[in-house]
Parts: C-alpha cells; sequence; structure tokens
C-alpha cells in the first residue's frame, strides 16, 4: 500500500509532477532573452532622454540668442524714441515761441493801428497849422 498523497490528479504516480528541466531548457533562454530586453529598452529609454535633453538644450540656446537680438532692438529703439522725444521738445519750445510771437504780433498790430490814429491826428493838426499859419503872414 502507498502512503505517500496522490499527486495534482488521482492515480499519478509518485515524482511525476515534479519538473526537471535541464540546461537547455527553454526557460533560460527566455530569461536571458528577457534581460537582454530589458537591457535594451533601458538603453533606448536613456538614448531618448538624453536626445530630447540635447534638443531642450538647443532650444534654451536658440531661445536665449533671440532674447538677446530682441534686446539690442528695444535698445535701438529706445534710443530712437529718445531723440525723437528731444525733437518733440524743441519742436514744443518753439511752439511756445511761436504763440509768444503771434501775442507780440498782435500787440504790434494794435500799436501801428493806434500810431496810425495818431498820425492822422497829426496830419489833421499839420494841415490845420499850415491853414492858419498861410492866414497869418511871417515875419
Amino acid at each position: 500500500m502507498n502512503l505517500r498523497p496522490p499527486g495534482y490528479e488521482p492515480g499519478e504516480l509518485p515524482g511525476c509532477s515534479t519538473p526537471r528541466r535541464g540546461d537547455d531548457c527553454s526557460t533560460v533562454v527566455t530569461i536571458v532573452w528577457m534581460t537582454w530586453t530589458i537591457y535594451l529598452a533601458l538603453t533606448a529609454g536613456f538614448l531618448a532622454v538624453a536626445g530630447a535633453a540635447a534638443l531642450l538644450v538647443v532650444r534654451l540656446l536658440q531661445g536665449w540668442r533671440a532674447f538677446k537680438r530682441l534686446r539690442r532692438h528695444v535698445g535701438k529703439e529706445l534710443d530712437r524714441l529718445t531723440v525723437l522725444t528731444e525733437q518733440t521738445a524743441e519742436n514744443a519750445a518753439r511752439a511756445a515761441d511761436q504763440a509768444k510771437l503771434e501775442q507780440s504780433l498782435r500787440r504790434l498790430r494794435a500799436a501801428l493801428a493806434q500810431l496810425a490814429v495818431l498820425r492822422s491826428a497829426v496830419d489833421e493838426a499839420t494841415a490845420a497849422f499850415d491853414r492858419f499859419t498861410v492866414l497869418y503872414p511871417r515875419k
């Protein structure tokens, strides 16, 4: 009588459910294949990350160069704006001077009008004096 418990299946012979594989077994080949596959995948991942980092560095350098060009352009435009501001200030000063000139010109015209009135009065007085002197003889 067999005192050992039956295997996985009823009536199984003892020791038949224990796997016995040698060195040429497909499990060893599968493990080696999986190991190399993992290493290749890790290498590919590392190369992808390194490539992305290199691309990021290139993009950062391009951005830096564009920023420097923009800074130079803004500097030139600020210089040009400064020159235009000075020209505008000079034009405004001239316009203020022109306003003063126009005010002085109005006063001058008023003074000329008064002078014309005075001159006509003097001319009338001179004419009256000449008529008066004609009546009185001179010695």
